[in-house]
């Protein structure tokens, strides 16, 4: 391991302090004020500068994260606030918005994306033979029951980790179980998400699952880039006038005033390992030392992904998506046979890897491999492409 950017062996290290907490470790609290009072979090530090927080009182989401100080994540005007105080079926479905902040915040486990209503025939219960669905379906708001956390020592590394189970479940209804184990090596600026949904419930249940990972400022600046291997364009949401708020894919704006939310729909090239990688990356920052942050996923559990622009004054932030079913959501994947369906005991796993880029030279190093993935760039407005079966 590497603390405090030097070599040393966890005998040393013991020998130089009275507990290894003065460098690295996960600690328990609870948020104590305002709309985030009572919800439980643990705290991860890696020993490198870099720290996060896991909300266990909302789905084992990731709200603040950090390197040597500099904020990574995006905060809301909404701050992390506590389930109790959530209103699922508020404003016609478009409550989470007064939910949403953090690093990363998870949407599903059987509905994604826009608000909308689907059958419910198949939970057999009449009363229920119509379902409504809201923005980015209830699994961010429902608290975690916490099986453990701590400090994992394997042949002289440790691994921070906590592990939960959040459960999404009605009766006469679904009864989705996500589990979730996030692990962090101490001496490194990174963390891996490992999920598991299940199906604990006897009804086939639909499953969508879409992670929102929220960048801000000073990563996310005048002239921060989005790179990614991109092949194309598929949808974007202001195709018919694509460039008219003067705010391309790749180079990134500052705040603006009246900002209309922008999403684009990427197709990607995969590693050889079948990864899709992306990054937010801000080369001018802190004099030209340059900060990135950048995200990993299998094509084969997240095969789409979206970039989302959000750059209206006072709410700055720019996310990557990936996600298990395309940008138009559920009715557009039952039509098309793509909407995942879970039987009794069935499972779907999903690992996650999100990971600092410290200075140019590691940027340098992403974005080179990435181009050998995709050698042609996209045009800084392009055309979208409507291949959905791509």
């Amino acid at each position: 391991m590497r603390i405090l950017d030097d070599s040393i062996d966890p005998r040393e290290l013991a020998r130089r302090c009275g507990s290894p907490s003065q460098f690295f470790g996960v600690q328990a609290s609870v948020l104590s004020d305002g709309v985030e009072r009572g919800i439980r979090a643990l705290e991860f530090r890696t020993g490198t500068g870099f720290r996060f927080t896991v909300l266990v009182d909302r789905a084992l989401d990731i709200g603040s994260a950090e390197f040597r100080g500099v904020p990574l994540g995006w905060h809301s005007p909404t701050g992390f606030r506590h389930p109790g105080l959530h209103e699922y079926n508020d404003e016609r479905g478009a409550s989470w918005l007064r939910s949403f902040s953090g690093l990363m915040v998870t949407a599903g486990l059987d509905h994604t994306l826009l608000m909308g209503s689907d059958t419910g025939e198949h939970y057999n219960y009449p009363a229920r033979d119509i379902l409504d669905f809201t923005l980015h379906g209830r699994v961010s708001n429902i608290p975690a029951r916490l099986h453990g956390y701590g400090e994992l020592w394997r042949d002289g590394d440790c691994v921070l980790w906590c592990e939960g189970t959040v459960a999404q479940a009605a009766v006469f209804g679904e009864n989705l179980h996500l589990i979730r184990r996030i692990e962090a090596r101490v001496g490194e600026s990174s963390l891996t998400i490992h999920d598991r949904v299940v199906n604990r419930g006897f009804y086939r249940t639909p499953h969508m699952f879409l992670y929102h990972v929220n960048l801000g400022y000073p990563l996310l600046d005048e002239g921060s880039e989005y790179i990614a291997p991109i092949i194309e364009t598929v949808w974007a949401s202001h195709a018919d006038h694509i460039d008219y708020q003067g705010v391309g894919y790749r180079t990134q704006s500052g705040p603006r005033a009246n900002f209309r939310e922008q999403v684009y729909q990427h197709r990607l090239a995969a590693n050889a390992d079948g990864k899709f990688i992306t990054a937010l990356v801000n080369r001018r920052f802190a004099g030209g030392r340059g900060i990135g942050f950048a995200m990993q996923v299998d094509k084969r559990e997240f095969p789409y992904h979206f970039q989302w622009q959000n750059y209206q004054e006072g709410l700055y932030a720019m996310a990557m998506e990936p996600s298990t079913n395309q940008v138009l959501g559920r009715a557009f994947a039952k039509e098309r046979g793509e909407l995942i369906w879970l039987e009794h005991g069935e499972e779907r796993s999903y690992t996650t890897t999100m990971s600092v880029l410290e200075d140019n030279e590691q940027i340098a190093a992403l974005e080179a491999s990435l181009a050998e993935l995709a050698p042609t760039r996209q045009p800084e407005y392009p055309k979208p492409t409507g291949n959905w079966g791509g």
